[in-house]
Order: C-alpha cells, then sequence, then structure tokens
C-alpha cells in the first residue's frame, strides 16, 4: 500500500498538477477585448484588410520622416521578434500624398531586416479620422494625423489591449516613443494574443481529426 500511495505522489501528482495549470493558461491567457466595433479599413492600393490576421495598427501622419523613430523602435522591439507568426501583420495609415516618403521609410527598415509584414494603407483624411474613432480610445490623433502609439486589433475586428494596467489603467495602446512601453508592456500582449491563436488552432485541428 505504501509503495502504491508512493508511486500516486510521485507519477500522478505531477500530471494533476500540469493539467490545472495547463488549463489556466487556456482560460486567462487572453488578452481582454477593449471594443468589439472597430471598423475593417477601407479600401486602399494594397488591398490590406484586418481580417484573416492580427494586426499592428500604426498612424504615420503627414510627416513621414519625423515618424521614422517610432518605426524603428516598433520594428526593432516588435517586428524583428513576431514577424514569422503566420497571420501577423504591421499595418501603417498614411495619408495620400504620402507614397514617396512612405517608399524611402520602407527601404531604410529593408536595409534591417526583411519587410514583408509591413503593410502601408494610403486613405483620405476623413477615412483616417473615421478609422481611428472607430477604436474608442481615450487618444487623440495628432494634426497631421500621426500617433505615437500603436494597437492590436484581432481577426474579428476587435481592439486588444489591457483593463487593468498598474499604470493606465485601461491600455488602449503602446507608445512606439517608449523603448520602455514596447519592451516591458507590449512584447507580453503581443505574446500572449498569438499564444491564443495558436491553441485556438491546435484546439480546431483536433476537433477535424476527431470528427
Amino acid at each position: 500500500m505504501k509503495k502504491n500511495f508512493v508511486l500516486i505522489v510521485l507519477f500522478v501528482l505531477p500530471i494533476v498538477a500540469y493539467l490545472f495549470f495547463a488549463s489556466g493558461v487556456t482560460n486567462f491567457g487572453r488578452l481582454p477585448v477593449l471594443n468589439d466595433g472597430v471598423m475593417e479599413i477601407p479600401k486602399n492600393a494594397g488591398n490590406t484588410m484586418f481580417s484573416n490576421s492580427i494586426t499592428v495598427l500604426g498612424f504615420l501622419g503627414r510627416d513621414v520622416e519625423g515618424r521614422k523613430g517610432n518605426a524603428f523602435n516598433l520594428n526593432q522591439k516588435i517586428y524583428k521578434r513576431f514577424h514569422e507568426f503566420d497571420d501577423f501583420q504591421f499595418l501603417m495609415v498614411v495619408p495620400k500624398g504620402t507614397e514617396a516618403d512612405v517608399t524611402d521609410l520602407n527601404k531604410e527598415l529593408s536595409s534591417l531586416d526583411e519587410t514583408t509584414k509591413w503593410n502601408f494603407a494610403f486613405l483620405e483624411e476623413a477615412a483616417i479620422l473615421n478609422l481611428f474613432e472607430s477604436l474608442g480610445t481615450n487618444l487623440d490623433l495628432q494634426r497631421d494625423l500621426s500617433s505615437p502609439y500603436v494597437f492590436i486589433v484581432d481577426k474579428n475586428l476587435k481592439l486588444r489591449g489591457r483593463d487593468q494596467d498598474e499604470d493606465e489603467g485601461i491600455k488602449y495602446g503602446y507608445n512606439t516613443a517608449s523603448v520602455a512601453d514596447l519592451n516591458n508592456k507590449m512584447v507580453d500582449d503581443v505574446k500572449i494574443i498569438l499564444a491564443e491563436y495558436r491553441m485556438a488552432r491546435k484546439e480546431n485541428n483536433l476537433n477535424r481529426k476527431t470528427d
């Protein structure tokens, strides 16, 4: 009896503990939904859309040159780390008329790394304002239609972020001018949402095999 009890303690309890913590990750390892009414990106030359991708959304505004530092921070801290995930993309919204400046930016980014997941949508001012407003944040676009913040939009047009951030309360976006914000918060949140979708994909594949 004692030998059986020891065997149970040594082999069964670790399995139970693993299942408990794995279940916790499934149930609680999700990035909160802050708004489920984000509008789809208007038609654009590249036909880039939010649907079917986990999107890091940014607004570069008319002064693309002035936002290069933000783009480089984002590329180094987030893009390089996560761009190999299949359904992950960057989408930078810019006003029409900035095409040449965006081409220059993309060239500089491509000198550092490949940029296949960097997408740019050239929109009219009204469309940019409407898109930003649909995010439902407590932030504002600057006069040149730019923002230092980027946002996580999931495949179902839902804005993701933190609803109990220790510094901001509700954290709608991530400040690309702050390496600390990208390193300490955005990296973790992107990890969470990518893990969430990986787990959902595995569950779907498992369900198909058992059908």
